[in-house]
């Protein structure tokens, strides 16, 4: 592996909830040296990163800026898109996609002459269709422009495993896999528990058994509670804060960790020209490798319909 970076920067575009929530899981995280902020809305960036100022004190040292001007993203190592439509409750993520894609169309290619030799991380929903569209926007290698993917979604999945299984979520290996949507599935195939494979789980005294009604249950669990989330409080922030700091962090320290983000699927089980998440190897490159992990029957049914609807909506927009 390459040393970490001496010196790191950080751009977020976008200062909304998502944007300020990674901004700050970012500086307590000690991700990046610097951390730049980048909204349309002058006032609000400006107060973002004067709040985030004043608790520089109990942070590992960096600098924050921000600016509502495109300059405060040149030299960054690794750019965030977090700008976008907001997700209203009862809109579903590819309702968003039009909005998105045509701002993605606006702002991208400024960022990218900013900031050329940068790794882009597309965090807007549809996250799948928004990554497609900035990687044919930006005409940057395609391991240079990937999504968060299902990177949030596999998290809540080992959550809930731990939680049903009543081990620690460190034992628990699982992947969410296909669109970060609707249509995503549980890889189960692929997951497993200190080391056994989850479909062999013999479970632990006193907890339920880990049959096809609980794992049935877990998957649809996981999709909604997105939804659950949004409605109670307009929006998801700080877990996606979290998780995008985690992939940052692969990026900026070169982890080559294994992580499900949403990456341009070409020649997988036939499925191609698409990006969807599936456990891809990320480090100072991009997302590079795609794991060729089991996949059931059943699986690869779920990942092919999954690409088929966000081909769809990719047609839609002519992408």
């Amino acid at each position: 592996m390459n040393a970490p970076r001496r010196t790191s920067k950080l751009a977020i575009v976008g200062a909304g909830a998502v944007g300020s929530t990674l901004a700050y899981a970012a500086l307590a995280r000690g991700t990046a040296r610097t951390v730049a902020l980048m909204d349309v809305d002058r006032a609000k960036v400006e107060a973002e990163v004067l709040d985030l100022r004043h608790g520089g004190m109990f942070v590992p040292q960096a600098e924050v800026l921000g600016s509502d001007d495109v300059e405060v993203v040149r030299g960054a190592d690794v750019v965030v898109v977090t700008a976008g439509a907001k997700q209203k409750p009862g809109q579903t993520r590819l309702d968003l996609a039009e909005a998105t894609i045509a701002l993605t169309r606006k702002i991208l290619p400024g960022l990218v002459e900013v900031a050329p030799d940068a790794t882009f991380l597309m965090v807007t929903n549809p996250v799948d269709v928004v990554t497609y569209a900035a990687q044919q926007i930006s005409g940057l290698p395609p391991e240079r422009v990937f999504g968060s993917g299902t990177v949030l979604d596999s998290s809540r999945l080992r959550a809930a495993i731990a939680e049903h299984c009543g081990v620690a979520v460190g034992n628990v290996h699982a992947y969410v896999g296909g669109e970060h949507g609707d249509s995503e599935i549980a890889l189960w195939s692929a997951a497993t528990i200190a080391g056994v494979p989850l479909l062999e789980w013999p479970s632990l005294p006193g907890r339920p058994p880990l049959d096809a009604a609980a794992r049935e249950s877990i998957a649809r669990d996981v999709v909604e509670s997105a939804y659950r989330v949004i409605a109670g409080k307009g929006a998801t922030n700080y877990a996606v804060g979290l998780a995008v700091t985690r992939i940052v962090e692969a990026v900026l320290n070169d982890e080559h960790r294994v992580m499900p983000v949403s990456t341009r699927i070409d020649d997988f089980y036939g499925i191609d020209d698409v990006c969807l998440s599936l456990p891809t190897l990320v480090d100072s490159r991009g997302a590079t490798t795609v794991v060729p992990i089991p996949l059931s029957d059943a699986e690869l049914v779920g990942m092919r319909a999954s690409a088929t609807s966000v081909k769809a909506v990719q047609q839609r927009f002519g992408l």
